[in-house]
């Protein structure tokens, strides 16, 4: 079997420079191409028919997570994993249903990275054991009947609803986190919309106007 086919996509130079020495140095892997936002890679993933994609989420103009949509819809045998710098379970798991096979962040040692790698290209799933978890998780409150995409009248989705519901009793980021098996991020993200959503400005506000609309 020959080396695997590699594409880089990064809009840091530098990052891809580095990543591009790690790959090439193993025996079994070689970096065929690179592309510096998600517009260049799903170009250049049709020239090149790489065998594995890494990825960032965040790029300017088209980014990781459309492009990885784009690129299986055409390529779907290429494996993707994608690499980012922010635990957000909203991006992993619209990462996941885009047909990624991986989702790591880029603090990750070498030796790891390159062995979640090779068991992306046997059909694991390169994710850490948190983000596993996580993914297990909400994989189990769906089956239970569950809708993410489950909207109030004021626009707020079930999660959301979950969010304000700990942060009325007073709970910390932290707190809902653990409470929610998710990360402290994702819980800034869903705060940021709560607060659009309901035109307020802080989490007492919001839980005042969840209250009286009688949201909670």
């Amino acid at each position: 079997m020959g080396r695997v086919r590699v594409l880089l996509v990064d809009d840091h130079a530098l990052f891809r420079e580095g990543l591009a020495g790690i790959i090439s140095a193993q025996p079994d892997m070689q970096v065929v191409g690179e592309a510096n936002d998600g517009l260049e890679a799903f170009v250049k993933a049709q020239e090149l028919k790489p065998d594995l994609i890494l990825m960032d989420v965040q790029m300017p103009g088209m980014d990781g997570l459309e492009a990885a949509r784009q690129i299986k819809q055409v390529l779907p045998e290429t494996i993707i994993v994608m690499l980012t710098v922010r635990d957000d379970d909203d991006k992993l798991f619209e990462a996941l249903k885009n047909g990624a096979q991986g989702y790591l962040l880029k603090e990750i040692r070498s030796p790891i990275m390159l062995e979640m790698l090779r068991g992306a290209l046997h059909g694991q799933a390169a994710l850490s054991p948190d983000m596993a978890g996580r993914v297990l998780s909400e994989f189990r409150r769906l089956s239970k009947g569950a809708s993410i995409e489950k909207e109030t009248s004021d626009g707020l989705t079930e999660r959301e609803q979950q969010v304000l519901i700990q942060v009325s009793q007073g709970a910390s980021d932290k707190e809902i986190a653990a409470a929610l098996h998710i990360s402290v991020n994702t819980v800034k993200t869903h705060m940021r919309n709560i607060l659009a959503k309901l035109h307020v400005r802080t989490r007492r506000e919001a839980a005042k106007a969840a209250q009286a609309k009688g949201v909670l």
